[in-house]
């Protein structure tokens, strides 16, 4: 092909083919599915980035099919036409012919993967990173129509990719997990905290966030630390006395051996010294001391409560308590909040 016109544009489409299956590869990569499931109510073509998400190895594999083929036919075409259209010109510098004919070959060769590496693949890549959702969307329906002419060999191609995965014990998958583990987030904040991109104060407070998702109510608790509580029958004098004596604002009330709730000594200020206590009693959760920290905060939370009983808690002889200022300890050190 000698004409440098219908090389020129033959090249301008090959390296804009390129370009457009290097965007959908990593828009689709990049894009948050539920960005695109909020535009799917009100847009044709995010509901077609929507179906390229859940089956996105396919997708994977029409990008590459894509790729691959603008490379091979940048090689066939418009490598050797610069090659033809550079080898004379060396020559007419005096080179030998053998010479001139390298030097083409090498310097076409520079040309051609500079264009395909800059234009067709390094440029829409960062597009597509830097605008995921709005790269996805723009791109997929074209996408659409070209997996729809090539599904059979784009399902071959990954049927193919599939059996070599299973060979090595890798199982494939259709979706790209969305989301973290905890173990994972953990790595990320120690690892941010290590380098320094993130203030070592905060990297502990995370930490010990992500580690409310398997610490247990049992381990947070004082074995040592007796709960403070009167009996049903007492009365307010009873409450203020042993809220003054224990320094809390709740106590508990017990009856037949088991914590059945809490008085709040507020409650009891404006009330008789001799008046029993029954009818300020409010409820309290009753936790055993495998339940983890995070469901407790949640229930306690949920039930307006500042603190929860304990059963069972390890080297504990009985009922303990855990309120929501161990909680906030746990998460902020210097946070101190009364029970």
């Amino acid at each position: 092909m000698s004409n440098p016109w219908v090389v020129l544009v033959a090249t301008v489409v090959i390296i804009a083919l390129s370009a457009f299956f290097v965007a959908v590869e990593f828009a689709m990569l990049a894009a948050r599915k539920h960005r695109l499931e909020d535009a799917a109510a009100s847009s044709r073509s995010a509901r077609a980035a929507l179906r390229s998400s859940s089956e996105l190895t396919l997708l994977l594999a029409g990008s590459q099919l894509g790729i691959t083929a603008a490379t091979l036919a940048l090689g066939a075409i418009t490598k050797p036409a610069v090659h033809h259209w550079l080898t004379p010109v060396f020559e007419t510098w005096g080179w030998p012919l053998w010479v001139a004919d390298v030097a083409g070959f090498v310097l076409a060769l520079v040309i051609v993967t500079f264009l395909h590496l800059v234009v067709g693949e390094m440029a829409p890549k960062s597009w597509a990173i830097a605008h995921p959702e709005t790269s996805a969307t723009m791109l997929a329906l074209p996408m659409r129509a070209f997996m729809w002419a090539t599904r059979p060999a784009l399902r071959a191609l990954n049927e193919a990719a599939n059996w070599c995965l299973r060979r090595v014990g890798v199982e494939p998958v259709d979706e790209m997990a969305v989301g973290s583990d905890p173990a994972s987030l953990r790595h990320l904040v120690e690892h941010s905290a290590n380098v320094g991109a993130l203030d070592a104060g905060f990297g502990r407070q995370l930490s010990q966030a992500l580690d409310l998702q398997r610490l247990t109510v049992g381990e947070l608790v004082d074995p040592a630390a007796s709960p403070v509580g009167v009996p049903a029958a007492a009365t307010a004098a009873d409450v203020q006395r042993a809220s003054l004596g224990s320094g809390h604002l709740r106590i508990l009330v017990q009856d037949a051996g088991r914590f059945t709730g809490t008085v709040h000594v507020r409650d009891t200020l404006t009330a008789d010294p001799a008046t029993p206590v029954a009818g300020l009693v409010r409820g309290v959760p009753t936790l055993a001391a495998s339940t983890p920290v995070a469901q407790a905060f949640a229930t306690m939370r949920d039930g307006r409560h500042h603190l929860a009983v304990v059963e069972g808690a390890p080297g504990a002889d009985g009922p303990r308590v855990v309120t929501l200022a161990d909680v906030l300890q746990r998460l902020l050190p210097r946070t101190t909040t009364p029970a």
